[in-house]
């Protein structure tokens, strides 16, 4: 099948549209003040961008503010306390405020943990002695790659755990200028032969400069995986069917396919009405009609996409496309978590209940997983012995591999909703112990699985 071979489609060129364009969306689509007046505010401390095809496609504004997708992309009340909200309203009112607000909101920022998981101190690698720009490195076999001219996105998601990347602050973003470090560090590191090239989104970029970043992966015998993040397929699916250079972007893919290497494209879908049009069907097909591979995975959201119903239809859509269903995610402890929080065992409820009603070959779908300091973690279901109820738990990777795939227990908690608010069993491992609590289980291993232990990881 060649990729040319899709019928023309009417042109649209993309234009993002952030908070100085929300009056003209407001008014456009009826947005009521109060609402205006919340995404105005908390799109001082969050980022807030969307594009014609969301505003025009996905969201249906007859349902606002309960609509899935408009929660997924338009900030809401409850992502800041009220009296952030507060105290943004006042100050931004007066122009002789401006550094008071500034101040502000950078320290609203810094408690929203912009970093979770140890990105900063523990997977940044370093080279001959000085840290490496824009890679991440957490996993033996994976590389994680940040192209400073990817770092942006087609729309913002709410609840993203990368949203640091987008507020302006270069102290808190990953980038590299260019991919010489990235190649020197693999030549150094042979092992790493997977590299995920994330963001951000990559597919931001322009065929050419994208070119400029994934060409050069091709000189490496090591690398035999490249791996693409993107949520383009859902926000801009014209990046794969309609821009000037969709087909140089195909034929990029199929380059990259025939030097032999496994191309992936991880394609985030929050919901199942982001597989709906015709064009997400479209650029999905042409996708893969380069041989690329379209893997889906992402985070469990309320009020977006908690229910057993929707992930169900979410797999089944990928899966009739010919996408592999991968990873149902636990939305991680950054920016706005409270809102969009979902306690483990609820979180193991839906999955469970989507994943009976799958056919077998969407049971690729892993979840509910935590990416969390140690690694990813699964939560596998809720056991009941004589001792008790108890989480079982796996790590489907992680920092030291020998820890990976061994299951272990935790205390149940109805409310908790990550891994530093479990208290492990004394049945667990003492290597998995050490990697999931650190200083709190060398100091005194003896107190899990009591009543008098700290929660894992809340020392780490």
């Amino acid at each position: 099948m060649s990729l040319l071979a899709t019928d023309p489609v009417e042109t649209t060129r993309f234009r993002a549209y952030g908070p100085r364009q929300l009056d003209e969306i407001a008014e456009r689509h009826g947005l009521p003040a109060d609402i205006r007046e919340t995404v105005r505010l908390v799109s001082m401390v969050l980022p807030f961008r969307v594009n014609e095809y969301v505003l025009s496609q996905l969201i249906d504004w007859d349902r606002i503010p309960d609509d899935p997708m408009f929660q997924l992309v338009f900030p809401q009340r409850g992502m800041l306390t009220e009296q952030n909200e507060r105290d943004l309203a006042a100050l931004s009112a007066d122009p002789a405020q401006k550094v008071a607000l500034r101040t502000l909101v950078q320290q609203i920022r810094g408690r929203l943990n912009p970093h979770p998981s140890g990105q900063k101190e523990l997977n940044v690698p370093t080279r001959d002695g000085a840290e490496v720009p824009g890679l991440q490195h957490k996993y033996r076999e994976t590389v994680l790659y940040f192209p400073s001219q990817g770092q942006t996105c087609h729309s913002y998601c709410t609840y993203c755990f990368r949203w640091a990347q987008f507020v302006g602050d270069a102290d808190l973003r990953f980038a590299a200028p260019d991919p010489r470090g990235l190649i020197s560090y693999l030549e150094a590191h042979p092992d790493a032969g997977d590299v995920l090239v994330t963001g951000g989104d990559p597919m931001v970029m322009s065929t050419e400069r994208l070119r400029s970043h994934l060409e050069p992966l091709l000189s490496l015998e090591s690398v035999r995986t490249i791996r693409i993040g993107t949520k383009s397929v859902a926000y801009w699916p014209q990046r794969y069917v309609g821009d000037p250079d969709a087909d140089d972007v195909l034929r990029l893919f199929e380059k990259v396919v025939a030097s032999g290497r496994n191309l992936a494209v991880m394609a985030h879908f929050s919901h199942p009405c982001e597989l709906e049009t015709d064009l997400a069907r479209r650029a999905v097909a042409r996708i893969r009609s380069t041989g690329a591979l379209v893997y889906c995975q992402a985070p469990l959201i309320a009020k977006v996409n908690d229910d057993p119903d929707v992930w169900s239809r979410m797999w089944r859509a990928e899966l009739a496309l010919g996408a592999v269903p991968y990873y149902m995610f636990v939305e991680r402890d950054t920016g706005p978590y409270d809102y969009f929080r979902v306690p483990l065992a609820r979180a193991a409820e839906i999955y469970q209940a989507a994943y009976r009603t799958l056919p077998g070959l969407a049971r690729t779908v892993r979840g509910p997983v935590m990416s969390a300091t140690p690694g990813k973690v699964a939560v596998d279901g809720i056991i009941e012995n004589a001792e008790g109820r108890f989480f079982q738990l796996h790590m489907v990777q992680a920092r030291e591999p020998g820890l990976v795939g061994r299951p272990f227990l935790a205390h149940y908690d109805p409310d908790a909703a990550w891994l530093d608010e479990l208290r492990l069993d004394r049945s667990a491992p003492a290597d998995i112990a050490r990697a999931i609590a650190g200083p709190a289980w060398r100091a005194e291993p003896e107190l899990f699985g009591t009543r008098a232990a700290a929660p894992v990881g809340s020392q780490a």
